[in-house]
């Protein structure tokens, strides 16, 4: 096929708003940063000011609404290199990408978009040198921004080095230009060419996708997926739990049951961090288990495989039980291995949305950063 090639901007103005709605988005664009291509704009019903594609990548203006961190899960405390953090003592994460083909409104990286915000820059140098150090790793997700917006000599060049680590197991490519620019992937015979290379028996490529509403499965989308997938490329997809976009269960069986017909099984639903900007897509951490639990009712197979879970500063915590009176959660990974699969379990609090607002029957809460937990965050833990 002849490959499409998406038209960006970050002009508020090159929307179809209203006077009002222009008026009522300056505040939050005096903050946040602004980013779309024509073709995802398409697929937005601009007759529905609720519309879930529109909710996702235009402003809000409850965006201003003061709730929330920058950082909220502590990356900052893990970066080991610049541009590379080491969080979980197998997995390392290189921040390789400097742009994205939308900015998502509840994006946790949000930060580094805003006015005197850096996107990061690895020192490849350092972070491979540090990876071929620390033969604990077994696997590198690269992320960003997108990798895939690099250019190509720069993707390989990080795709060449890390294939010379030999205790590396496997490579993930965290991306949404399969979502937001999928003619960048569709008849992109370099790129497809590229990742075909480092993906290879006994040792894949994988890309975690970010689909998070039906709609964006569009047939352009499912052609890019199917492209990567020819390629070599074992692909995963995990979205966040959305209020406005995907808090039914009817819309989230949906996406799920797409996916996993792609070959995109679902991989993780994760509680919307408290991020800046974030609080009006939030929902209630007991509300999204009743919610994914409902979903899961109707499907089946590789389509009902997805973990519920947050990625909070002192890990990654899976919700695994909602009963009459107690909400169980469990350590899924966590920095320091020997309190991964152990139980936390709380009192109900429906109006829960993250780990910090649960109180234990003593009275005290949960610690949001790892000094409140004896042993979990030091590195000499994590690589004993």
């Amino acid at each position: 096929m002849t490959r499409q090639h998406a038209t960006y901007t970050s002009c508020i103005n090159s929307l179809p708003l209203d006077a009002q709605e222009a008026r009522a988005l300056r505040p939050v664009m005096e903050y946040y940063a602004f980013r779309a291509n024509d073709y995802y704009l398409s697929l937005i019903n601009w007759d529905d000011p609720a519309d879930p594609i529109r909710r996702i990548i235009v402003p809000h203006p409850d965006e201003t609404k003061d709730w929330g961190e920058l950082d909220p899960s502590d990356e900052a405390r893990y970066t080991a290199v610049p541009g590379m953090q080491h969080k979980y003592r197998d997995t390392a994460i290189l921040l390789a990408g400097k742009a994205c083909g939308g900015l998502c409104r509840f994006c946790f990286r949000k930060r580094i978009f805003m006015e005197g915000g850096t996107p990061p820059v690895p020192d490849t140098g350092k972070a491979l040198a540090y990876i071929r150090a620390h033969k604990e790793i077994t696997n590198v997700l690269i992320s960003g921004g997108d990798p895939l917006l690099l250019p190509l000599a720069e993707l390989e060049h990080i795709l060449k080095g890390l294939d010379t680590v030999e205790h590396l197991q496997f490579i993930r490519i965290g991306s949404r230009m399969p979502v937001f620019d999928p003619g960048l992937i569709a008849g992109n015979t370099r790129l497809l060419e590229l990742l075909s290379r480092y993906s290879r028996p006994g040792r894949k490529l994988y890309m975690q996708t970010h689909f998070n509403h039906p709609r964006e499965l569009s047939p352009l989308a499912l052609e890019a997926v199917d492209a990567l997938q020819r390629a070599g490329i074992i692909m995963t997809n995990q979205t966040p739990l959305l209020r406005g976009v995907n808090d039914c269960p009817e819309t989230l069986s949906e996406l799920f049951a797409k996916l996993a017909g792609a070959g995109v099984p679902p991989y993780y639903l994760f509680v919307c961090r408290p991020t800046k900007g974030n609080r009006h897509f939030t929902v209630p951490i007991e509300e999204g288990y009743d919610i994914l639990q409902k979903a899961q009712k109707t499907l089946s197979g590789p389509a009902k495989r997805v973990r519920y879970a947050m990625s909070h500063a002192t890990g990654k915590i899976e919700v695994v039980s909602v009963t009459h009176d107690q909400v169980v959660f469990r350590r899924h990974r966590t920095p320091n291995p020997a309190h991964s699969g152990s139980l936390l379990s709380f009192p109900r609090n429906p109006a829960a949305t993250w780990l910090d607002d649960y109180t234990a029957p003593a009275g005290k809460g949960m610690p949001r950063r790892m000094e409140g937990i004896p042993g979990w965050g030091s590195r000499s833990s994590r690589d004993a």
